[in-house]
């Protein structure tokens, strides 16, 4: 069962479920939520199973607006505040591991625009919305120029299209999946959990 715990930010009270491996832990990672879901989507429980079963601490972040029982999303600004004051609580109770951050839809917008400011080793990226449905002109591609690798892992029937590989970013696209990424989720994890092996994260 993972462990339950609400932490304070300057936006409110977050909550963090924490999944320990069963062995000695090799990395953390902290995945957030999509903007109107939760940290039980499909995705992001297949890639905790997966993570924890490769010897890593996995940590879901709930967003104080979710808390609180809204659906609308906090502005951008309000998100990246809450998350960093949360990473810097992980930080401190997992000073030794390597950390990795990500998420599903705008949950992997945060963890994109505060991977350097955490002090991350890598970002996960489940179903990076690159722009509005029908809107590719509002890109926001370049919120995955990080410098860190990172994964993206998009179907390609998502409206919200699908960011071009290039640098430390790699593209993983899933067939016949959309911005849910429900199809399949297992082996959506199974493709985040090679790309984490590769680079000494996991087990």
């Amino acid at each position: 069962m993972p462990h339950l715990t609400p932490l304070d930010t300057p936006r409110g009270p977050a909550r963090v479920d924490t999944d320990l491996p069963a062995g000695p832990p090799t990395s953390l990672l902290v995945l957030g939520h999509g903007a109107g879901g939760a940290v039980d989507a499909p995705d992001l429980l297949a890639l905790r199973d997966a993570a924890c079963g490769a010897g890593m601490v996995v940590a879901r972040v709930t967003q104080p607006y979710r808390v609180a029982g809204r659906r609308a999303p906090a502005p951008a600004g309000h998100l990246d505040e809450a998350w960093r004051a949360v990473l810097a609580v992980l930080r401190r109770r997992y000073p030794a591991l390597p950390l990795l951050v990500g998420g599903r839809s705008s949950g992997a917008r945060v963890a994109c625009r505060t991977a350097r400011a955490v002090g991350a080793a890598g970002v996960v990226a489940l179903a990076f919305p690159l722009h509005p449905p029908g809107r590719p002109e509002r890109s926001r591609a370049d919120e995955l120029t990080t410098g860190l690798p990172t994964l993206v892992v998009n179907g390609d029937r998502d409206p919200f299209g699908t960011p071009a590989a290039g640098g430390p970013v790699e593209v993983v696209v899933r067939r016949g999946e959309r911005h849910d990424l429900r199809q399949d989720p297992v082996g959506t994890a199974e493709a985040v959990l090679t790309w984490l092996r590769a680079h000494g994260w996991a087990r």
